[in-house]
């Protein structure tokens, strides 16, 4: 097996370490669908469309991914067509095709088999977009009595969006008519982006555990007054820099989100 330790790894060690934590399963669940995944492939994807290489299992047929191109090798025993995709596309990729995921067979301390049923309640659970309401905020408050474990999935969510906004504020709000809550504001968001942001809020809500908790987004323009009140008392996360990219090489089968990889 392969030494060095990955994130996956540490989630999946989480969740065995304590087997009737729904959060730290959870937490695990969103770790593989936020990381890349090594498919192993039957053969050498055109672009268009990618072909893994299935197993039939007694349990039904599995097809194999891997959290480094290391261990993939090492499990096939050298050079082996793959395709690098996000765990959520492969999970919406395979959602209702009674298909099972196995990741790092036999490399690794996080080896585990996914029946289809886990696939499919994790696309369902990516799927959900968040409902739209309205509501005029009246006072903006310090944030209060939030779990450590939602701040911390907000911050790992927010570290994955960068060149989406500017930044964003967390903070209590008082709406006209009394109803309490908390709410984040994007600030400097790009329009094509709002709704990608809103379902990464989303997620990090679903994934760190909090049952029934609620958490507003909202999206705000750069200098106005709502920005200035609520960078009084609000917990202020920076998003980064977009990184400039290397080169102009052609992109990997699959990394496109607008043009999803046919798995057949």
């Amino acid at each position: 097996m392969t030494d060095a330790r990955t994130p996956l790894d540490a989630a999946h060690a989480a969740m065995e370490a304590a087997p009737e934590d729904d959060a730290a399963r959870l937490r695990f669940y969103e770790r593989l669908a936020d990381g890349e995944l090594f498919l192993l492939l039957e053969e050498e994807s055109d672009g268009e469309t990618l072909t893994p290489r299935v197993f039939e299992l007694e349990a039904g047929p599995m097809i194999l991914a891997f959290d480094t191109e290391e261990r993939l090798a090492e499990f096939s025993g050298g050079i082996s067509a793959y395709a690098a995709l996000p765990g959520r596309v492969i999970a919406s990729r395979l959602a209702g095709q009674g298909v099972g995921l196995g990741v790092n067979l036999g490399v690794a301390p996080s080896a585990m088999l996914l029946p289809p049923e886990a696939l499919d309640w994790l696309a369902d659970t990516l799927a959900n977009d968040p409902a739209e309401a309205e509501a005029r905020p009246e006072e903006f408050l310090p944030p209060g009595g939030l779990p450590e474990t939602l701040l911390t999935a907000l911050d790992a969510k927010l570290a994955r969006a960068g060149g989406l906004a500017r930044a964003a504020f967390l903070c209590g709000v008082r709406y006209e008519g009394g109803r309490r809550g908390h709410v984040l504001a994007f600030v400097g968001a790009v329009e094509a982006a709002e709704g990608a942001l809103a379902r990464a809020v989303a997620e990090a809500l679903t994934f760190s555990g909090v049952e029934a908790g609620e958490l507003d987004v909202t999206f705000l323009p750069e200098g106005g007054a709502a920005e200035r009140m609520m960078s009084r008392v609000a917990l202020r996360f920076d998003l980064p820099e977009p990184a400039e990219p290397e080169s102009r090489a052609p992109a990997a089968p699959g990394s496109d989100p607008d043009r999803p990889p046919i798995l057949r």
